[in-house]
C-alpha cells in the first residue's frame, strides 16, 4: 500500500478529485465548468450577490471570478451591474440563459449525492458538518489565517 493511501490529506485531495471530475462530465454537455456552476447555484438559492460576496461564499479571490464572471456575462449566464449609489459595487444577477439551465441541470445535485456511495441524507449532511469543522480548524492553524506569515524560529544556540 502506497504511504498516500494513509494520509488523511492525500484522501482528501484524491476525493475532490473525482468529485470535481465528476461535475466535469455531468456539466460537459452544456459547456460550463465546476466554478460556473458553483456561481449559478449560488445565485439560484441565495439570490443576487455582490461579486465580493459571491468571492467569500466560493473563496474565490478577485482576480479568479472577475474573468469567470466575465465569460459567464458573454454567454448570458448572469449579469454584472454597477450600483447607482456606489458605481464600486457590482451585483450580479442571473441571466436569461442562466434562469434556463436551472431547470436542465436539476438532476445534477442527485446524480452526485448518488456518487458519494453514503446511505442517506443524514450521512450526507454529518461528512459535510465535518468537512466544514475541519476547513474551520485548518484555517485556525494556517498561517494565512492567523496572520503568522512565518515558520516558528528555532532557537540561538548560545
Amino acid at each position: 500500500m502506497p504511504v498516500t493511501d494513509e494520509m488523511v490529506c492525500f484522501a482528501l485531495y484524491s476525493a475532490t478529485r473525482a468529485t470535481t471530475q465528476a461535475y466535469r462530465s455531468l456539466l460537459e454537455p452544456w459547456k460550463l465548468t465546476y466554478p460556473q456552476y458553483l456561481v449559478l447555484v449560488t445565485l439560484w438559492i441565495e439570490g443576487d450577490q455582490t461579486v465580493s460576496s459571491l468571492g467569500e461564499h466560493l473563496q474565490l479571490d478577485s482576480g479568479t471570478l472577475s474573468p469567470l464572471l466575465r465569460r459567464m456575462e458573454q454567454a448570458g449566464l448572469v449579469r454584472r451591474e454597477r450600483r447607482l449609489l456606489d458605481e464600486r459595487i457590482v451585483t450580479v444577477t442571473v441571466g436569461d440563459r442562466g434562469h434556463d439551465l436551472r431547470a436542465e441541470l436539476a438532476h445534477i445535485p442527485a446524480r452526485i449525492a448518488a456518487g458519494t456511495g453514503l446511505p442517506d441524507e443524514q450521512s450526507a449532511t454529518a461528512l459535510i458538518e465535518t468537512l466544514h469543522r475541519l476547513t474551520e480548524t485548518m484555517h485556525a492553524v494556517s498561517p494565512q489565517h492567523t496572520g503568522d506569515e512565518t515558520e516558528p524560529k528555532a532557537e540561538k544556540q548560545q
